[in-house]
C-alpha cells in the first residue's frame, strides 16, 4: 500500500515494525462541546484507514486519547482553557462537561459508523505518567523550570521543525491582542509541559506534582498515552492537518527526547472541511453538527458518502447544495443496490476477486476513497451475477462503511404499502414549499409536526420518502 507520509512529504510503501501488525495512534477530541462535521471528517478518514488495513490482513491496534484537561483555545500556551470555558458556559463541573461531550462524540461516531478504537484513554487517567515523563525530560536536560512552570527546551534538539519550515514570526502562536508573550520561555518555540502558574487561578482540575499543584500541557498527553499502550514505537500517527504544528511537532520533540530514538515513522494528516468563508471551526462560530444535518433531512451516511467522494489530502468544500447532491447520489446508489437483496446462490469466487481487485488498487494508491466509490458503480455495471455483486458490495462496505445493504433493506421496507394520512401529506407539501423558499426554520418546524404525528420524512432524488415511525 502506498500512503502519503507527512514527515517525508512523499507517498511511501506503508511498512510496520512487526509484520502483520499496526500500532496506530489517532488524536482524539477535546470534549468541551459537540464535535462539528469538520472535526468528524478527520475521524471518518482515519476510520477508513483502520478498516482498510484490517481488510488487507493487518491486526490493528488503534489508540485514541480524550483531551479532558490541558487543551487551550489556541495552539500556544496563552489561549483560554477549552474545558474550563465549556464548564463556565454551561454552569457545570469540568468533569460533567467532559463526560457529557465524550458520550456525545461517540454517539456521533456511531451514527457515522466510525468504529470505536481498541484503546480510549482520557488524559485525566494518566496524570502519573505525565509527571514521570516531565521528570525524565528534566533529568535528561531537555526541560527547565521557569516562573513556576516546566518548559521543553527546543534549543537542545538538532531538528525541531519536522513537517515544514517556519519563520520566526510563526512562533507567536496563540499570542493575541491584550495577551503578552510568555517571558519565561528561553526560546520562542519552547512549550509548556506542566503548568503550576498560569492565568487560570480558578482552574478546577489540578494535581500535586514535584513542582506544586498544577496540570499538564496539551502536548505531553499524546506522547505518554501512545507509549503506555504501544511501547516505544508507533507505526502510524494520525490527525487533522492543523495538528501538524505545533501539536505533532511537539509530540515528536518530547517523545524522541524521552526515548533517545525515532518514535513514529509515518504521519497521516487529513485536510480541512471548508465552507465559503474558509476553514470550519467552532471558534469562528460555525457549528454544523451531525444532529443539525439530520434535522435538515440529511442522513449521516450521506455525509460520510460526501466525505469519501473527495481525497483526504484535498480540502473539501461544504455547502447545502453539495449536501443535496451527496444525499441524492447516495439515495440513487441505494436504489440501484436494492434489487440485489433478492440475490440467490453463491458468489462466483473468481469474479468476486476481480471486482475486489479494483477496489484494492484504488485504496492501495494513497487511500483513494473517491476511486473506491467509483468501483461500487463498476460492480453494479459488471456482468457478474447478482449474488457476486452483492458479495462485492458487502466486502467493500466493510471499509467504506456507508451502510449500503442496510440502507437498501430500509428502502425495501419503506416500499411496502402504507396508508399515509392526508394531514401528513399536506404537511409534506407545505415543508417542500418552505424548503424551496429557503425558509429552513419553517421547514424544520413542519418536520417536527410530522414527527409528532408518528411519521418520518427524508428527501431523495426520487422525491420525499415518508415512513411510519
Amino acid at each position: 500500500m502506498l500512503l502519503y507520509n507527512s514527515l517525508t512529504r512523499e507517498k511511501e510503501v506503508f511498512r510496520t515494525a512487526e509484520p502483520g501488525k499496526v500500532k496506530m495512534y489517532t488524536c482524539g477530541p477535546t470534549v468541551y462541546h459537540y464535535a462539528h462535521i469538520g472535526n468528524l471528517r478527520t475521524y471518518i478518514m482515519e476510520d477508513v484507514l483502520e478498516k482498510y488495513l484490517s481488510f488487507s490482513g493487518y491486526d490493528v491496534l488503534r489508540i485514541m486519547n480524550i483531551t479532558d484537561v490541558g487543551h487551550l483555545t489556541s495552539d500556544g500556551d496563552t489561549g483560554d482553557d477549552k474545558m474550563l470555558k465549556g464548564a463556565k458556559r454551561e454552569h457545570k463541573s469540568v468533569m460533567e462537561i467532559a463526560q457529557f461531550y465524550t458520550d456525545a462524540f461517540f454517539a456521533d461516531c456511531e451514527k457515522l459508523r466510525i468504529q470505536r478504537p481498541a484503546v480510549i484513554q482520557p488524559a485525566t487517567g494518566c496524570i502519573p505518567e505525565f509527571i514521570e515523563a516531565v521528570q525524565k525530560l528534566l533529568g535528561k536536560g531537555y526541560a527547565y523550570e521557569a516562573g513556576g512552570n516546566v518548559y521543553f527546551d527546543t534549543a537542545k534538539l538538532d531538528q525541531y521543525y519536522r513537517f515544514h519550515d517556519f519563520k520566526e514570526e510563526d512562533l507567536e502562536v496563540g499570542v493575541r491582542e491584550g495577551v503578552g508573550a510568555d517571558t519565561n520561555k528561553r526560546n520562542k518555540a519552547d512549550f509548556v509541559l506542566w503548568f503550576t502558574k498560569s492565568k487560570f487561578d480558578d482552574q478546577e482540575l489540578k494535581w500535586q506534582s514535584p513542582w506544586g499543584m498544577g496540570y499538564p500541557g496539551w502536548h505531553i498527553e499524546c506522547s505518554c498515552i501512545g507509549m503506555k499502550y504501544a511501547g516505544e514505537t508507533l507505526d502510524i500517527h494520525c490527525g487533522g492537518v492543523d495538528n501538524m504544528f505545533p501539536h505533532h511537532t511537539n509530540e515528536i520533540a518530547q517523545s524522541e527526547a524521552l526515548l533517545g530514538h525515532a518514535w513514529c515513522p509515518h504521519w497521516f494528516h487529513v485536510l480541512h472541511l471548508n465552507d465559503a468563508s474558509g476553514k470550519m471551526s467552532k471558534s469562528k462560530g460555525e457549528f454544523l453538527t451531525v444532529s443539525l444535518l439530520e434535522q435538515k433531512g440529511y442522513s449521516p451516511m450521506a455525509y460520510r458518502f460526501f466525505c469519501l467522494q473527495s481525497h483526504y489530502r484535498k480540502s473539501l468544500v461544504f455547502s447545502w447544495e453539495n449536501m443535496d447532491n451527496a444525499q441524492a447520489a447516495y439515495d440513487k446508489l441505494i436504489a440501484k443496490i436494492r434489487p440485489l437483496l433478492d440475490a440467490q446462490g453463491e458468489p462466483d469466487a473468481a469474479k468476486l476477486d476481480t471486482l475486489l481487485g479494483g477496489f484494492r488498487e484504488a485504496m492501495d494508491n494513497d487511500l483513494n476513497t473517491a476511486q473506491g466509490i467509483t468501483v461500487l458503480y463498476d460492480v453494479l455495471k459488471s456482468d457478474a451475477d447478482a449474488a457476486t455483486k452483492r458479495a462485492a458490495i458487502a466486502a467493500i462496505d466493510t471499509v467504506l462503511s456507508i451502510g449500503l445493504l442496510e440502507s437498501a433493506q430500509a428502502l425495501a421496507d419503506s416500499e411496502q404499502n402504507q396508508e399515509i394520512p392526508a394531514e401528513v401529506l399536506a404537511l409534506v407539501e407545505a415543508r417542500k414549499e418552505a424548503r424551496k423558499a429557503k425558509d429552513f426554520a419553517k421547514a424544520d418546524a413542519i418536520r417536527d409536526e410530522i414527527t409528532a404525528l408518528g411519521w418520518s420524512i427524508r428527501e431523495t432524488r426520487q422525491g420525499t420518502e415518508i415512513t411510519k415511525l
